[in-house]
């Protein structure tokens, strides 16, 4: 399904930023969706409210790439504290995730770290710094 290349079945919200909580979402086929290890949305669509974030499952959204045949698009939006909103595209054997958030202090890595220079985001100049 992935033509040999690397796919995401699986991500984890957590931190301080979270007060402790941990937000857990995999694929279709995996039926992953859980808060602090519970699970908080029984069908589909629903929502679930914590303390300072939000966790809403529907089909709503702009999909990063196509729908892969034979799948039905069901989208996890996680509306969390300072700003940050993680978008998970659940597929039935791997997923698609938009990360939206603004600058934080010292930010680097893989997100970029916001000098609008997307040349130096590379995990060679990561490194190098």
């Amino acid at each position: 399904y992935t033509e040999g290349l690397a796919a995401t079945n699986q991500i984890v919200v957590g931190g301080a930023f979270l007060h402790g909580h941990k937000i857990e979402v995999g694929t279709q086929e995996s039926g992953i969706l859980t808060v602090d290890g519970q699970q908080v949305i029984a069908g589909f669509p629903g929502s679930y409210s914590g303390a300072g974030f939000s966790v809403t499952y529907d089909s709503v959204g702009e999909v990063p790439d196509v729908v892969p045949e034979g799948n039905e698009k069901r989208v996890v939006h996680m509306d969390l504290p300072l700003g940050v909103k993680v978008t998970v595209f659940q597929w039935a054997n791997y997923m698609d995730v938009q990360i939206d958030m603004s600058k934080q202090p010292g930010q680097d890595g893989v997100c970029g770290n916001f000098n609008g220079n997307q040349g130096d985001d590379t995990t060679q100049t990561i490194m190098a710094r």
